[in-house]
């Protein structure tokens, strides 16, 4: 397939800046893709589309500020997003995979100076990402700010430590939140467990591959960036439990999707709990665990459209978001949201 099927017209003005004041006032798009029907509706609305019996699975990832700014040899300034921490010694010695802006130049042996903590290119790995070993802790806490993607075009605040985050987030090692579940509130995963549906969570470290360009004309030769997860054996055992009996695993997000579905890849029975994944779910793929998708609407051209075309159809979707446009839903990462079952 070509990245040109999965490209359409979305007005800027449908990019959500920043979220609701309350997180379950985000609209809801209920498409079934038995019969191609939509309904619209608020995102409190969810339980009516859940059944007892269900599955419910979040990722219980946590952003981190890892978005950083200090200088480089001779004084210029340097950005760098620090994606994965490699490593970390008793003496506080920490080895991170990062992006770097300015990275031309950069080079192993390159000074990189924070504020705190000075480190040192080490060289770069096999997705082309820089290794940077620093000599004390890096307090992210302090001088690290929220990662927000590139379309949101201001710079992060307080208040995004908060809403960049979903309420149920426990596992530190995203750089992007898990935007399904933004929408959640405390009274509204009550609300889905006294229905009968059983919540649980797994991890899957969101990374820069969420939001890296599809830059070949054939989307079969993008290659997705590697991200970690993992899977407790007494969660996946409930996911074979469900799929025996006929319930339904509900996947809230596409991150939550990729994992399960990685960890499947050699069936249900001789599953891989825990790794890296860097799996490409576009159009053709047979899916072995998830059964309904909750998910925001994605960028044009985008992985992540791509693995929703794959579970609804390309067609069901593509006119999905066209009706989302004519309505007026609001796009990405503080955006709508869409149930698929």
């Amino acid at each position: 397939m070509e990245l040109k099927d999965f490209l359409f017209e979305l007005p800027e003005r449908l990019i959500a800046q920043r979220p609701l004041p309350e997180r379950d006032s985000s609209r809801l798009m209920a498409v079934s893709r038995e019969t191609g029907i939509t309904g619209h509706g608020y995102f409190r609305d969810l339980p009516a589309y859940l059944r007892p019996g269900d599955l419910l699975l979040l990722n219980d990832t946590r952003v981190m500020p890892t978005r950083v700014f200090g200088k480089r040899t001779g004084g210029g300034k340097l950005e760098l997003l620090l994606v994965e921490r490699i490593s970390s010694s008793p003496s506080g010695v920490e080895e991170w995979r990062c992006m770097a802006r300015p990275g031309k130049g950069l080079k192993a042996g390159s000074a990189v100076f924070l504020e705190g903590a000075e480190g040192e290119v080490t060289g770069r790995d096999d997705e082309d990402l820089f290794k940077v070993r620093f000599g004390s802790p890096i307090n992210l806490e302090r001088i690290g700010r929220v990662p927000l993607p590139p379309y949101i075009r201001r710079e992060a605040d307080e208040s995004d430590r908060a809403r960049y985050q979903t309420v149920f987030a426990g596992e530190d090692g995203a750089i992007a939140a898990p935007t399904a579940g933004l929408h959640f509130t405390p009274g509204l995963l009550d609300e889905i467990r006294k229905k009968g549906v059983l919540v649980r969570s797994i991890t899957l470290h969101t990374g820069p591959g969420t939001f890296m360009p599809v830059r070949s004309e054939r989307i079969e030769d993008h290659r997705m960036m590697r991200e970690r997860y993992s899977i407790e054996r007494e969660v996946f055992d409930e996911v074979v439990s469900a799929k025996k009996e006929g319930r339904r695993v509900v996947a809230v997000g596409t991150t939550t999707t990729r994992a399960l579905e990685a960890s499947a890849m050699g069936g249900l029975q001789s599953p891989v709990l825990s790794g890296a994944t860097g799996l490409f779910i576009y159009p053709g793929y047979g899916f072995k665990v998830v059964d309904a998708l909750l998910t925001n609407f994605h960028l044009p051209g985008s992985t992540l459209i791509m693995l929703v075309s794959a579970f609804a159809g390309r067609g069901l979707i593509l006119n999905a978001y066209a009706e989302a446009v004519r309505m007026e839903y609001r796009f990405f990462s503080y955006g709508d949201a869409m149930f698929i079952g």
